[in-house]
């Protein structure tokens, strides 16, 4: 008999098979002898007080546990229809895995690197401040995800199945842990070998993928897309185009432009990133108490300032803050974690929420006013950075105070930083949100603020500023027939999870259009 029931366990017992078969049994009121497994479906750490963990147990009884993790049967394609997949992100793979269960060839076109090749160009990022603009944490095989953390919490579990996409992965190559954690997490070290993984069953049931593959042109006839010009001279044809292309590739928001397919601004969020040593915020979440098998612990902080969003993003609990520029003369700022979550550091996006009123002295560049927004911080804080990858830096302390940073405390990013005054020269709503921000969130966290914390700049690249519109049925563009926008880069996901889920529902789509 199996029965599956609620656990709180103390952090030094989640360990113990024997403690946790005792409490199941007190629980269930029956002899412990009687009890074959607690297998977890469900934990989380529960820290508003004492921590201690949350779980879901399956408690079996005078039976074997099922042992059972569904996969998912791939076959080799048959039909002729053909499908163009422009990106290599979670949007893109998920949808061509779509296709291929549904029977529909996709093609996918990515303009960077497999996934192995792209860390020579993250090394040269890191130690020699060079960016390669078609390989880079943004562009190349597995998207912005593949070397940038690996989180999987979405909350995005009405559009689509969650569990699939998490399944997926697993079949793939990640850990069992992902299906059972409240927050799951894969880390950057372990995520390039799924993404491997995606790539080989992919190709082996009749998929392509085109490397180092950009996307130049689009050919339209009569307001349908019939396929796309790649590095300016080989042509690709399909039945229909799947664009999942990720919130940084700005020449293809230029070149849809250019070509008269709708775009429309959108509101995002920009501002630094903030660390602190991993020890303080285990003490100001854990109250103090520690045990080795807590995570490292995170936070989540949002409040409202003059009607503005202001909000942590992407918290990388024992991670480093990695440059993420995709041209030369810009810094981005992002986090990422490996799978142990074991570095010294705690980075998290401190963002301010950005709209039309912001980007208004470049209404007349629509629809591109928040993104010219965008890079103009970007550009400012490369500039800040004496044209390096350097980026500009402040202690939170000086930041509130008003003061330049005589020294910086030690800090994960490997580039480097550079000692600024960022409460002088971020833009005014910025400083004014993050000011006020930072005092609130110290009330919910005390100790947030301390002169141990230091405000990196440029956060960026929260989200698209700029949306490819769809119909809400159909999902094909509002204008152009054939076109499907997918994913980050249309506006329509935010994270790895949401992407997926966005290139199934894609794949979907574009299925019952081919079909016909």
């Amino acid at each position: 008999m199996k029965h599956q029931i609620e656990l709180s366990i103390p952090p030094d017992k989640i360990t113990d098979e024997n403690y946790l078969h005792l409490k199941a049994a007190l629980k269930l009121k029956i002899d412990v002898n009687e009890i074959t497994a607690v297998v977890f479906k469900r934990r989380s750490v529960d820290a508003r007080k004492r921590p201690v963990f949350r779980l879901l147990v399956d408690v079996y009884v005078n039976e074997k546990p099922a042992s059972y993790i569904k996969e998912y049967e791939y076959h080799p394609v048959e039909s002729k229809k053909k499908v163009l997949i422009i990106g290599s992100g979670p949007g893109g793979l998920f949808a061509a895995l779509r296709l291929i269960e549904l029977g529909i060839k996709p093609v996918v076109i990515e303009r960077g690197k497999d996934v192995k090749e792209r860390r020579k160009d993250l090394r040269e990022l890191q130690q020699h401040h060079k960016v390669n603009p078609d390989s880079n944490y943004c562009f190349g095989e597995g998207g912005a995800g593949a070397y940038s953390d690996g989180k999987l919490y979405t909350r995005s579990v009405k559009r689509g199945n969650v569990r699939k996409v998490l399944e997926v992965l697993v079949q793939h190559g990640a850990a069992n842990d992902i299906l059972i954690d409240a927050h799951p997490h894969i880390g950057s070290n372990k995520l390039p070998k799924v993404v491997a993984g995606i790539r080989e069953t992919i190709l082996k049931n009749g998929g392509e993928i085109h490397f180092n593959s950009k996307v130049t042109d689009f050919i339209i006839e009569t307001n349908r897309i019939k396929g796309v010009v790649v590095n300016d001279k080989d042509e690709f044809i399909g039945d229909a185009v799947l664009l999942a292309t990720g919130h940084s590739a700005r020449d293809i928001y230029y070149l849809l432009h250019k070509h008269k397919i709708k775009l429309e601004p959108k509101p995002f969020a920009m501002g630094v990133r903030i660390e602190h040593p991993q020890p303080l915020i285990n003490e100001i979440q854990y109250h103090k108490y520690k045990s080795k098998n807590l995570p490292a612990a995170s936070y989540n902080l949002s409040c409202k300032v003059d009607e503005r969003g202001v909000y942590s993003f992407c918290m990388c609990p024992g991670g480093i803050i990695v440059p993420a520029a995709t041209a030369p003369g810009e810094i981005v700022v992002n986090g990422m974690s490996l799978s142990r979550r074991d570095s010294p550091f705690a980075n998290s996006g401190l963002v301010v929420s950005v709209n039309e009123k912001d980007w208004k002295e470049f209404e007349p560049e629509y629809p591109f006013g928040g993104l010219k927004l965008q890079q103009q911080l970007e550009q400012l804080s490369f500039r800040l950075a004496n044209n390096t990858q350097s980026a500009p830096a402040q202690r939170v302390t000086d930041f509130i105070e008003g003061k330049f940073s005589q020294t910086l405390p030690p800090s994960s990013y490997i580039p480097g930083l550079t000692s600024v005054r960022l409460d002088e020269q971020l833009p005014g709503f910025i400083i004014k949100g993050l000011k006020k921000a930072i005092r609130i969130f110290n009330r919910k966290m005390k100790g947030y603020y301390t002169n141990e914390a230091i405000l990196v700049a440029a956060e960026t690249r929260t989200s698209s500023p700029v949306r490819i519109p769809r119909d809400k049925e159909t999902l094909m563009h509002i204008e152009t027939e054939a076109l499907f926008p997918c994913g980050e880069g249309a506006g329509y996901a935010g994270g790895i999870v949401s992407a997926a889920i966005d290139g199934e529902n894609c794949a979907n789509a574009v299925y019952n259009y081919v079909k016909g």
